[in-house]
């Protein structure tokens, strides 16, 4: 009984581990992202980003209807990279993270600040591989 108690631990622990260095993984793709856009670095913005990705948004527009609009992955980045006075800072609040295989999907609310003033707040989606 003490050998099975043993093992069932020895096997918990592997997993949990597995899942921790998964997460840890998925967190720092995202905290790179973050960091590029408080630095202003566009090179290593663009590490952060599978060659094929998409960015989405939702927005209201005057007559309160919701609409959803893309913005190509070579533009942010080059706006990214473009000098601004101020800092572009987005902090997130670590939400709801699910990892299946290749695939990661991330919920993340934030507040938006140019240098140390509030800009917006909401929720970030991403979906990793």
């Amino acid at each position: 009984m003490k050998k099975l108690l043993l093992l069932c631990l020895i096997i918990f622990s592997v997993v949990h581990t597995y899942a921790q260095s998964e997460t840890d993984a998925v967190k720092k793709a995202i905290t790179t992202m973050f960091d590029a856009m408080r630095k202003g670095d566009s090179t290593l913005l663009n590490s952060a980003f599978h060659k094929d990705m998409v960015l989405q948004g939702i927005a209201k527009k005057k007559d309160g209807t919701t609409y959803l609009y893309s913005e190509k992955a070579d533009e942010f980045v080059k706006a990214v990279g473009t000098p601004h006075k101020e800092v572009w800072d987005e902090r997130i609040t670590w939400g709801d993270i699910k990892i299946d295989g290749e695939l990661a999907s991330v919920w993340t609310p934030y507040k938006f600040y140019l240098g140390d003033k509030f800009s917006h707040c909401g929720i970030n989606f991403f979906q990793l591989m």
